[in-house]
């Protein structure tokens, strides 16, 4: 006879009994989908313990992960965008625009700060991707050619970690000029022999990657990440042929020659003031 006989069927437990596990403790992976506490998954950089996916995340979390202490100066943090077209689509843009700072705490879809590295003075760009796409606006553009000029006046390496879906189309050919203004300034940081570093993040698109985001001395990206210009769609489209799998992968982008390595978040600080160090001398 067994030792143990359950008389009820279902474990009945009343109402005010429970206890539910408080929100935000637990994350569960996109990828594999397997859970691990969110400390743990925070404290391994925001990436995945049981397969290394590695998850999006914006200005804060990579200000935190690179200067040390998480100390640092922010440049231009009030600086907003205009309305220089008067555009409307589903809403005026400045609507749009006000919306989107109340809903993500941000100014627009850059950061940009200085501070150490591992005792190494760095500026540093970074793309926030929640802020409409992380789109490239005046402001965008603006705000890392004044970090620029900040690396320039200060002697600093400068490092640009993007994440963009392309050029804003409410400030259409605005949008557009901050390619070349971004990359004149790089032009200048290169003429005062100081080195540049982009990151290229999960996703890397449109006039984001057609300027700045590929002009680095060393171009780096994250594993898995989507990097390219137009979509597949349009670039079937245009050559008329079927496209490889994976083709705008970062290991795809690797393996033909447009990036120079892909490195871990894990290691990412470590190696960027390595590289730093080394151009420097």
């Amino acid at each position: 006879m067994s030792w143990f006989v359950r008389k009820d069927k279902g474990i009945q437990t009343p109402t005010e009994m429970k206890r539910e596990a408080p929100d935000g403790l637990w994350y569960q992976c996109p990828n594999c989908k397997k859970a691990m506490q969110t400390r743990e998954h925070k404290l391994n950089a925001y990436t995945c313990i049981h397969c290394n996916y590695h998850e999006k995340i914006g200005s804060e979390a990579y200000f935190a992960l690179l200067f040390d202490d998480n100390e640092f100066t922010e440049l231009d943090a009030d600086m907003r965008s205009g309305d220089p077209l008067k555009f409307v689509d589903t809403k005026p843009y400045p609507v749009r625009i006000k919306s989107t700072i109340e809903k993500t705490g941000l100014k627009d879809a850059v950061r940009t700060a200085y501070g150490s590295m591992n005792g190494l003075t760095v500026t540093m760009a970074v793309m926030d991707f929640n802020f409409i796409g992380g789109s490239m606006g005046s402001v965008v553009g603006e705000k890392i050619a004044r970090a620029i000029d900040h690396a320039i006046a200060n002697k600093t390496p400068f490092l640009m970690i993007s994440r963009s879906g392309g050029a804003r189309m409410m400030e259409a050919g605005f949008s557009l000029m901050q390619m070349a203004k971004t990359s004149a300034k790089l032009a200048l940081l290169d003429k005062a022999r100081l080195p540049y570093i982009s990151l290229l993040t999960d996703p890397t698109t449109g006039g984001v990657t057609a300027s700045y985001a590929m002009l680095g001395d060393f171009n780096i990206a994250e594993p898995n990440a989507l990097i390219g210009f137009a979509g597949p769609r349009v670039i079937r489209e245009t050559i008329g042929k079927d496209l490889p799998k994976g083709f705008q992968s970062a290991e795809f982008v690797l393996e033909h020659g447009f990036l120079d390595f892909i490195v871990d978040r894990k290691d990412l600080k470590d190696k960027v003031v390595s590289l730093f160090k080394m151009l420097v001398l």
